[in-house]
């Protein structure tokens, strides 16, 4: 499965691992460690190193309880990173935004995959996205990031992320976003309580019927907090464990925060899949022989 970003294509048939970049003061895990241009570019040289393929940029914390930042800021924030990420590497640059004015700036800047966790809905978002060729990842969410955790509600959460999601790709494909250019997230977090996020994770490989690559967010995830009593530098472990469960259920790309230990348990699950598809072709071969 190749994702079409615009200038190049990446190969998703081999899952891959996203790196977390926040350029914010206010970040929930890493808050204001990477605020700094340099600090920035280092961190990303790192993940880089570590194996992260793409490198996601945001300048606005999406944490719950989080305020909107003004749109002059997260350019300030964002755009420098971008064009420095985009002239220093050949990973996939992408900037987690919501803003349609930052959207464009970055993908000018160089960015190849829009991340929003609004899904395109703000004023401008789509066409903006449309027009920039890039690729484009949407991410389900009840609610705003400021209030989306204070009462979320629903009657089958699988079956209503999967009908939203179903529905959102439909509206940008007829908006003139081809199909190829398109990835979904389930958006883990974003207005779910701990067994909503439990219960997309558990069945997550029905998603696969959306027909686009999927992309999971389960990194140092306060459900973690919630069901294990660890702290967000804490969750390595649970992070990696269900970034693993995620590939194995279908999942082409990993946003992560701990690169090296996040591509090490994908490696090792994909390896696994392929040899149990071999393993399965042998068997259906021998059957249709006999």
């Amino acid at each position: 499965m190749l994702l079409d970003l615009g200038r190049r294509t990446l190969d998703l048939r081999i899952p891959q691992v996203m790196g977390v970049l926040n350029v914010t003061p206010d970040s929930f895990s890493d808050g204001g460690l990477h605020a700094t241009l340099g600090a920035a570019v280092d961190r990303a040289a790192t993940m880089v190193a570590e194996g992260a393929t793409l490198i996601d940029v945001g300048g606005e914390s999406t944490r719950p309880g989080a305020q909107p930042v003004p749109e002059q800021l997260e350019l300030d924030r964002v755009i420098p990173v971008v064009e420095a990420l985009s002239s220093r590497f050949t990973c996939v640059v992408s900037v987690d935004t919501m803003k349609a004015a930052v959207m464009r700036a970055a993908c000018a800047a160089g960015a190849e995959l829009i991340n929003d966790v609004n899904g395109l809905r703000a004023d401008g978002a789509i066409e903006a996205a449309r027009d920039s060729g890039v690729a484009v990842c949407l991410v389900h969410m009840q609610g705003e990031p400021r209030t989306m955790q204070r009462e979320p509600r629903y009657d089958d959460v699988l079956a209503e992320v999967q009908q939203w999601l179903a529905e959102r790709i439909g509206v940008c494909v007829a908006a003139g976003i081809a199909r190829q250019r398109l990835l979904a997230d389930p958006g883990f977090g974003f207005g779910k309580r701990v067994q909503h996020n439990l219960c997309l994770l558990a069945h997550l490989g029905r998603l696969r019927a959306l027909e686009v690559p999927m992309l999971v967010g389960l990194s140092r995830k306060s459900m973690y907090g919630e069901l294990l009593g660890r702290a967000p530098t804490e969750r390595v472990a649970a992070s990696v464990a269900a970034a693993a469960w995620a590939v194995s259920q279908g999942a082409h790309v990993v946003r992560a925060h701990d690169i090296a230990a996040t591509v090490d348990a994908v490696r090792l699950v994909h390896a696994l899949l392929q040899e149990q598809y071999k393993q399965g072709s042998k068997h259906e071969e021998t059957v249709l022989r006999d």
